[in-house]
């Protein structure tokens, strides 16, 4: 484990986007997840979609899962959604969240930005995968680290 990684967020601190995925994804049938890494060799969007295969995040049954991808070294991120949800938004859909991750990571304020980031996208997501009685969390909440 990179000590850059470790030192990005506290624990309180990673438990604070741990509890704004659950909130997120009390209004949608999306499922969010959070992966921080150092830095990567591959181009970021390439990075990000390996992540979001690695994660198993193509298994959800709509198709409806959103990675925020964090390369802290890089200071570079990326928004990946799966193809239900290509398929079911318009055209810069993620804009938005990427505008509130960026003003917060601009101020070095990257727990913030991230909390932000993920509120945002279950508030987006919520129009085109509402939650519907029955819903099953299929994805783990926990932060994943590279």
């Amino acid at each position: 484990m990179n000590a850059k990684v470790e030192a990005f967020l506290t624990a309180e601190e990673e438990q604070e986007i741990v509890t704004a995925i659950i909130e997120a994804e009390k209004n949608t049938s999306g499922e969010i997840r959070v992966h921080i890494e150092a830095t990567t060799q591959l181009d970021h969007f390439s990075r990000a979609q390996q992540v979001f295969h690695f994660l198993k995040m193509d298994n959800t049954k709509d198709e409806n899962g959103v990675l925020l991808y964090v390369a802290v070294q890089d200071k570079r991120f990326v928004i990946y959604g799966d193809r239900g949800i290509d398929q079911a938004v318009p055209k810069g859909f993620w804009e938005s969240t990427k505008e509130v991750i960026a003003q917060h990571f601009k101020r070095g304020a990257f727990k913030e930005g991230i909390v932000a980031g993920v509120l945002k996208a279950g508030e987006e997501l919520q129009t085109h995968f509402p939650w519907h009685h029955g819903d099953v969390n299929e994805l783990s909440d926990t932060i994943s680290k590279g």
